[in-house]
């Protein structure tokens, strides 16, 4: 009976073979029901697939609609977080191995294998500045939380290079790793200060404002350092080397915190957010993902990891959108494994309260943006209610400064009526300055020709009064012979003016007596002087 199954057996043939898929989709390893395993298995899962190799860097615009730059190969596609649709695509001549956005979401920066490190404009995909000083591949590229005006890169050649964008010029090289520069993140509480980390199995420190090639600490992470991200307060960094995920504090001393070592293989690329959780508030959580498949959430403030996640190819990056709606990781298949936030109820709108993952550049732009800024009508309204106390001093306003009635028709260019007001005022001061402002004008012999007969009585009058005043003489008797000569024929007709005439012609002549008087005491001192000095 066995010989007879085991010939049947061997005779049968199979006709068709059945290929079995594999299922492309992750699987969610955490069995008990936790807060933080609500949160993160509410993401639906979707996915980018069929990009053209392996995808080395994952970013979010900090500014909504949050658009995603996915780097693959030699192009950088840009992705809307909402619809996760391509909307652009930039073009570089090698593998592109970073990207990142600058504050304000126009500018994208991404550098390549050749070492070159490219600025675009996001919305014209035109390359703004093509910064060329690595000399061999560039690793990571990362703009300051808050400056516009700086980039910091570094790469193969074991160099951290300090840039000028706009001059696309290098500030600093920043020497001190003796390995590869394969990662790095800035302070997101002052632009100057930025960590890197290299296969040197070092972390450094670096402050801008410091010294070229000097570090301000340094971290010895045990084994070839993958990525290095700054957490929320900036004094704690995170590390990713080998299997293990390390967190340090920098306050401190550069003193570990704790480690995480629950990853089967290499970890490649660490990512910071905020969870907000029910009836709790909100928490950080650190996320990694490494080459065994696995996206592990580690919450380090109880050193436990608190969601895991298996995918079904190696992971390479990972990023979280600031509007806590999109949960992107990008495998080494070509595939962007991506997750969209659940909603409770159809009819509930997409911003929740309750739950709600911020990044850290999120979160300082909410700040600001609550801030009060000199464009707000409330900036210049605040502080308008206080009451000084005892200690503090107290500075009266400055009243400001009432325009006289001259000085007005001056601005209204009413050059005669702002004279014949001066000189109702009987100030020889005040007449003299507007007579100046109307000779800069070249409008005081128009003014004179354009008197009537009172006002010209008015004139006449001042200067009979004042032209011998040594203060004024130098401008008084060119204008009295002026008008003597301009309203001869008018000044005939008048019995007042005549009056005026003699008065000024006895003031004339006495004037002329006085300084023939000057003159002759002038010539007797002169010799004595002379023979003075001679002495």
């Amino acid at each position: 009976m066995e010989e007879e199954l085991r010939i049947r057996l061997n005779d049968h043939q199979v006709s068709k073979i059945f290929p079995v898929k594999p299922k492309s989709t992750a699987k969610s390893v955490s069995n008990s029901e936790t807060p933080d395993s609500r949160y993160w298995s509410s993401f639906k899962a979707q996915s980018i697939p069929n990009l053209v190799s392996s995808v080395s860097a994952l970013a979010f615009s900090p500014v909504h609609p949050h658009s995603l730059a996915v780097a693959h190969s030699t192009t950088v596609s840009l992705f809307s977080s909402q619809t996760l649709s391509a909307t652009r695509r930039f073009s570089f001549r090698d593998v592109v191995s970073s990207v990142c956005f600058r504050c304000d979401g126009a500018l994208l920066a991404a550098s390549d294998l050749s070492g070159l490190v490219q600025v675009f404009d996001v919305k014209e995909r035109m390359a703004l500045r093509s910064l060329r000083s690595h000399t061999a591949p560039a690793r990571f590229v990362k703009y300051p939380f808050q400056d516009k005006l700086h980039l910091v890169s570094g790469g193969d050649d074991a160099v951290v290079k300090y840039w000028d964008v706009a001059g696309a010029t290098v500030i600093s090289d920043l020497l001190g790793h003796k390995d590869y520069v394969r990662c790095g993140d800035c302070s997101p509480v002052n632009d100057s200060m930025f960590v890197t980390g290299s296969y040197d199995h070092t972390v450094k420190v670096w402050d801008a404002r410091v010294d070229k090639s000097k570090c301000i600490a340094e971290i010895d992470h045990g084994s070839p350092v993958e990525d290095v991200v700054y957490l929320p307060s900036g004094g704690m960094i995170a590390t990713a080397g080998l299997k293990s995920v390390k967190v340090w504090d920098l306050i401190g001393g550069g003193k570990m915190v704790c480690s995480m070592e629950s990853h089967n293989k290499t970890v490649t690329s660490l990512c910071v957010g905020r969870m907000g959780l029910d009836d709790e508030a909100a928490e950080n959580r650190l996320v990694s993902v490494a080459l065994d498949g696995y996206m592990k959430v580690f919450d380090y403030g109880r050193a436990k990891v608190t969601y895991s996640m298996r995918f079904p190819a190696p992971l390479m990056s990972v990023g979280l959108s600031p509007d806590c709606s999109t949960r992107v990781i990008g495998g080494s298949n070509g595939v962007v494994f991506a997750g969209k936030k659940k909603l409770k109820d159809a009819g509930e709108k997409k911003k929740t309260t309750s739950m709600s993952l911020w990044s850290v550049r999120s979160e300082l732009e909410e700040s600001r943006r609550r801030a009060l800024r000199p464009t707000y009508f409330r900036y210049f309204q605040r502080g308008q209610s206080e009451k000084p106390s005892k200690e503090d001093y107290l500075v009266k306003e400055k009243k400001g400064m009432k325009l006289t009635r001259h000085d007005k028709l001056l601005k209204k260019f009413r050059h005669k009526e702002a004279l014949v007001s001066v000189l109702e005022e009987k100030k020889p001061a005040n007449v003299v300055a507007v007579m100046e402002e109307l000779v800069a004008r070249r409008k005081l012999l128009k003014c004179v020709s354009n008197m009537e007969e009172g006002e010209l009585g008015l004139l006449l009058a001042f200067l009979q009064r004042y032209c011998t005043v040594q203060r004024y003489s130098g401008l008084l008797m060119g204008l009295t012979k002026k008008v003597l000569e301009m309203r001869a024929d008018d000044i005939k007709g008048k019995d007042e003016f005549k009056v005026l005439l003699r008065n000024l012609k006895r003031e004339v002549n006495q004037e002329i007596k006085i300084q023939q008087s000057l003159l002759e005491i002038q010539g007797l001192i002169a010799p004595l002087m002379r023979i003075a000095g001679r002495r």
